[in-house]
């Protein structure tokens, strides 16, 4: 039976994600290409076009119907 404990056990460049940077929720708002990439798509002018009208019509809940 191992007495080490976890951190002993973790290499030098082992670390942990900051907790700001888990989270996927922009600041700053929802984008045409935020809203293209949460469904999968390719980033073209027709999809952006395609999110802008989805944002226009649903605002920054349409990203939340995108996510499981």
């Amino acid at each position: 039976m191992s007495t080490s404990t976890p951190e002993e056990s973790r290499s030098s460049d082992d670390h942990c994600t900051p907790d700001a940077l888990l989270h996927s929720a922009p600041a700053r708002g929802v984008s045409a290409e935020d809203l293209v990439m949460a469904a999968g798509r390719d980033v073209t002018p027709q999809t952006l076009d395609w999110a802008r009208r989805k944002l226009e019509t649903e605002g920054p809940a349409a990203i939340e119907k995108l996510l499981p």
